[in-house]
């Protein structure tokens, strides 16, 4: 009896020992800013460096879904490098050396939320953990216009001044006046989206005051005017420019004209004192005496 308990015991040490061997490390949380790489590290660190079989790893959204990347490969050195990556996923690291961490190129707000690293060994080994992933983003003004609405709100206002932001965290947007006075008590906000907010101003037809709308968070900001003072200037430079195309032909013909009647009404323009051109002659006469006088003197 002692002796079958301690096989059973020794048993049991052998089988615990192994399914302790592998331990796997993961953070609890990777932070990253929309438009970057993130890298969810996770690693599996062996106690036996002998082993050369097969290693998979899964990365999954949850715990019920089916892996959305999937790497297998052997824990050889022989082995050469294996290229696992689907769409905007790819491993990264050396899966023979415990590297299994997952890269996610280009993350948007989308991508965030919880991953869970799973490692299958041969065996019927496996390990399992979950990383939160958290993107950030600055606010973004999607759109700002006016809308004949009530805008989700009971008021007497039948034209409002809509702002419609984006960012992570959730933007808190502030109305300005054109001299950067806060508006305060003339609007309500409302959420859109899991990261988008819509907030709202009457906005008076005839007022001509330009409003700013100035979204907020922890990462950055961002402002917007209505109306925008840009697209005005660029339309009056466009207007002003066809005009200008336009009326070119116009001046050149003027011109044309001009110097044309100019010129015929000098050519046909008598002297200023009235009379007529005349030729002019003058007659030369020598001496005839001045040529003798000349010749008797060389003799």
């Amino acid at each position: 009896m002692d002796q079958q308990f301690l096989f059973f015991l020794l048993i049991l040490i052998i089988s615990g020992s192994a399914s302790v061997a592998w331990k796997m490390k993961t953070p609890l949380m990777v932070t990253a800013s929309r438009g970057e790489d993130a890298v969810l590290n996770c690693s599996v660190y062996p106690d036996r460096l002998d082993y050369s079989d097969k290693i998979t790893v899964k990365w999954a959204k949850s715990q019920a879904e089916s892996p959305f990347f999937e790497c297998s490969v052997r824990n050889d050195t022989l082995e050469g490098p294996h290229d696992c990556s689907v769409l905007k996923y790819s491993l990264f690291g050396d899966p023979r050396r415990g590297e299994l961490s997952l890269l996610i190129t280009n993350v948007q707000l989308n991508d965030g939320g919880t991953f869970f690293c799973k490692v299958e060994l041969v065996g019927n080994r496996k390990l399992q953990d979950k990383i939160q992933l958290d993107v950030k983003a600055p606010p973004h003004i999607l759109s700002l216009s006016v809308v004949n609405s009530t805008c989700g709100h009971s008021s007497s206002a039948s034209r409002w001044l809509i702002c419609e932001v984006e960012g992570h965290p959730v933007p808190k947007v502030v109305w300005l006046s054109a001299s950067k006075r806060l508006l305060e008590n003339q609007g309500h906000s409302f959420k859109s989206g899991e990261w988008s907010l819509k907030a709202c101003i009457p906005y008076l037809q005839q007022g001509e005051e330009v409003v700013t709308c100035r979204a907020e968070n922890s990462e950055d900001h961002a402002e917007r005017s209505f109306p925008d003072s840009n697209t005005l200037t660029m339309f009056v430079i466009v207007v002003s420019a066809i005009a200008l195309m336009l009326l070119c032909p116009v001046f050149i013909c003027i011109l044309i004209i001009c110097l044309r009647n100019h010129r015929q009404r000098r050519l046909s323009d008598p002297p200023a004192d009235g009379a007529e051109l005349q030729p002019v002659y003058s007659e030369i006469s020598c001496e005839s005496s001045l040529f003798i006088n000349t010749r008797n003197n060389q003799f």
